[in-house]
Order: C-alpha cells, then structure tokens, then sequence
C-alpha cells in the first residue's frame, strides 16, 4: 500500500512538472526569436562605450559589496529562465501597467540582489547615449564583465535584445531550486535547449558568491539565522575558478542541486564525468561555460521592434521609447 502511494505520488508529481514545463516552453516559443538578429557590434555606433561603462559601475560597486559579481549572473541567469533574455526580472509591481513582478517567487525573494547595481548602471548609459541599451542587454553584459573581473574568463557577447513588457509568474514558480532532483534539473535545462554539459558548466557559476544556508545541504547550524551566508565555495568565494567541482568530488557542495551531479544515481553516466573533467581542466570548464553563457543568453530574445527599451529597467514606459 505504502509503495503503491509512493508511485502514485511520483507519477503525479511527474505529470505536473510535465505540465509546467510544457507551459513554460509555450510561452518562450511565443517569441519564436532564438538569437537571430543579436550582433557583438549591436552598440558599435550608436553607444560605442557601453561595456566600457558597465564594467567602470560594476568595479565601484563591488569595491564596497564583493558578492555583487556573483549576484549580477545570477540575474541574468534567472532572467534568461523566464520568458527569455528580456529583462522581465527587472521589473517591480505596477497595479497601472497591470505588472506582477517576478521578483517575489520562491527562488527569486531573498535570493536574487543586484538591482541598485542595475539602476546606477542604467542611469550612466541613459546619461551617455539615450534610449539606446536595452536593461537585457545590461544584464547579459554585467554577467559577462563580473565573470571576467572575478579572474573567469572573457567572451564575446552578442547584443540587441530588447526589453518585455510584461513578466511571467508561473514560468518564474518554475526557476531551477536548490533542492531538484537532478532529472528535474535536466528537464529544466532541456527545454530551453542546454545539454548536460551547459548544466555542469552554468552550474559552476556557483564557484563564487553566497548561499542562505537555509538552502544550503547542512542547513542552518546552531545560532545561525535563515538568512545568514555561506560562501558557496569555501576555498576562493570571491575568484572565479574550476575549485566549485573539486567541492563537489569531496561531497562538499553547499547547495543539493549541485551535489546531485555527482551523487544523483544517474550522474555516473550523465554529469558527473564532465564534473570531473572540469575539475581537473580549468581552461575546458573556462571555454565551455563562455559557450554556455552565450548559448543561454540566446534563449528567445526580443529583437526588432518587440518590446522595448525601458528608460527605467523596473518600469515599462508610459511613452513609446
């Protein structure tokens, strides 16, 4: 009888994560974009300096906050997962423009941070060349030039995204967690189109920054509250590097979903040998996670004249811009 409940359980847990993402991959066809018309030149003539302005804001801000690299992935990361690369997580609650920020969902509250970083970022290139980067292009870039400052490596980042007008609740309920199974976490990964080895590879982003540790595999120690932090990689929390894989051979991943890729029952022949490959190559895990990063900054993004470019990342426009 007991098993019998199990099964049925599991089953019915399966069907609604089918159903999910079913939804989710529904809504990301709806652009239809896939990358097409993103060009590393986008800003060449009409805002030439933009990274170099990003990467001066980003290099003030983490002087005072060290996490705020690692944070700025995160956004962009969380972003690319809901509706595609569109910068939708930037947008707060507006009752008059009928917006429902994506913020509050379980893995965005208390977890995703960086948005004062965004604004000052916004502000400078607004200050520069109006109206002409979009917030989806910030993230993506911010992501970029924080992986590279934290000693990771460098790549080319193809522009000309725009930005939604809208957010997507469900979609954003449906964020990876840190505490998926790891066939829940290649489902998740598969439907927006990355493999095994962008899941291993993004997964390593994890190498810098800090955790909850109420999200954490040993949880919240005696005295400590919820929210209090824990390096994610105990060894160099602030330098980008392939140290996160050497953690997760030792069993010492802070986070479950990551240590599934070594202990879940099917990683022996799905994520773990790229872990250990990572582990033991730095420069392959390097060329392999720029890959990834672009591969997922592709992800349905708005182009042409869909959306817009916010004037304010965390508002839609109440005029045409």
């Amino acid at each position: 009888m007991a098993a019998s409940l199990r099964l049925s359980l599991t089953a019915r847990c399966s069907l609604l994560l089918t159903a999910a993402l079913l939804v989710l991959l529904l809504s990301h066809g709806a652009h239809g974009h896939g990358g097409a018309g993103l060009s590393s030149s986008f800003y060449d003539g009409s805002c030439p300096g933009t990274r170099d302005i990003i990467r001066r804001v980003i290099q003030d801000a983490r002087v005072a906050d060290a996490r705020i690299p690692a944070s700025l992935i995160r956004l962009h990361f969380h972003d690319c997962f809901v509706n595609g690369c569109d910068g939708s997580l930037l947008l707060d609650d507006d009752p008059q423009a009928a917006i429902m920020t994506e913020k509050n969902v379980p893995a965005n509250d208390r977890s995703v941070r960086g948005f004062g970083v965004v604004d000052n970022i916004k502000r400078a290139l607004e200050n520069a060349c109006p109206g002409i980067v979009s917030c989806a292009d910030i993230l993506a870039l911010a992501a970029e030039i924080s992986v590279e400052l934290a000693g990771g490596p460098s790549w080319t980042v193809p522009l000309g995204r725009r930005d939604s007008t809208t957010t997507n609740i469900e979609s954003a309920k449906n964020l990876p967690s840190p505490f998926d199974p790891l066939e829940r976490l290649q489902e998740k990964f598969k439907i927006l189109g990355l493999d095994d080895t962008d899941l291993v590879a993004l997964q390593g982003a994890h190498t810098f920054g800090r955790a909850q540790c109420q999200f954490t595999q040993r949880n919240c120690t005696a005295g400590q509250s919820e929210g209090a932090l824990v390096n994610l990689d105990g060894v160099t929390p602030d330098v980008f590097d392939n140290k996160y894989y050497g953690n997760l051979l030792l069993g010492r991943a802070q986070l479950p979903s990551d240590q599934v890729m070594l202990s879940d029952s099917i990683a022996a022949r799905t994520t773990a040998p790229i872990a250990r490959r990572f582990s033991g190559n730095q420069k392959d895990f390097f060329r392999n996670f720029a890959a990834s990063m672009v591969k997922m900054g592709n992800i349905n993004p708005l182009t042409g004249r869909d959306g817009e470019i916010r004037k304010n990342c965390r508002r839609v426009n109440k005029t045409p811009y």
